[in-house]
């Protein structure tokens, strides 16, 4: 290739990518925070913000200085987007880590899947938070979850490895009190079905 050639190349592909530059600087993100201290609020709210256009950013739960105990999610819209397709929120919330095992794979079964997790204080430990997203877009047979609860750093990283070695994958990680464990770590992961593979 002749130096010109190169030269030629090399000034289209710095054109190219200053657009690139440009284009991403021009999108704007419209933002909103939900923030509420009970969930069936937060749930619905969510589901309200989604079909304005808006989708689930993050969450956290924690104390707030004017709710006390509350859980916020952030919400985002790109200005210029047109949704089509409108995603359903579900929070799930326990202070039964066995509980929420069992409640996550039913509604993944259902087509939903996971997004975040954090942890809510409440009177008697903290909730575990969930948030799960169905895209009627989306398709493809359900994943598989496993939760990991255990007060003990070694145990819970003996049960990822394994989890690991099982084609796990780590999605949520988070601490808290709950009723039955006390301080407990809390691994959410997922394996995506392959569709000759059994329950």
């Amino acid at each position: 290739m002749s130096n010109k050639l190169l030269l030629a190349t090399a000034a289209c592909m710095a054109v190219i990518g200053s657009w690139t530059l440009a284009d991403a600087a021009s999108v704007q993100l419209d933002y909103r925070v939900l923030a509420t201290t009970r969930m069936s609020t937060m749930e619905k709210e969510l589901n309200e913000a989604a079909g304005k256009g808006y989708r689930f950013s993050k969450v956290m739960g924690g104390k707030t200085a004017a709710g006390g105990q509350e859980v916020a999610i952030a919400v985002v819209k790109y200005a210029a987007a047109v949704e089509s397709v409108v995603p359903v929120y579900k929070l799930l919330a326990t202070t039964r880590t066995s509980t929420m095992q069992k409640e996550l794979q039913e509604w993944a079964n259902k087509g939903y899947e996971y997004l975040d997790q954090t942890v809510f204080q409440i009177v008697f430990g903290d909730q575990v938070v969930v948030i799960l997203e169905l895209d009627p877009a989306r398709t493809g047979a359900p994943s598989r979850y496993r939760l990991l609860a255990t007060s003990k750093t070694s145990t819970m990283e003996r049960e990822l490895r394994e989890a690991g070695e099982d084609g796990f994958m780590l999605l949520g990680f988070t601490v808290g009190r709950t009723e039955f464990g006390g301080e407990e770590i809390v691994s959410i992961l997922r394996k995506a079905f392959r569709r000759n593979e059994a329950n």
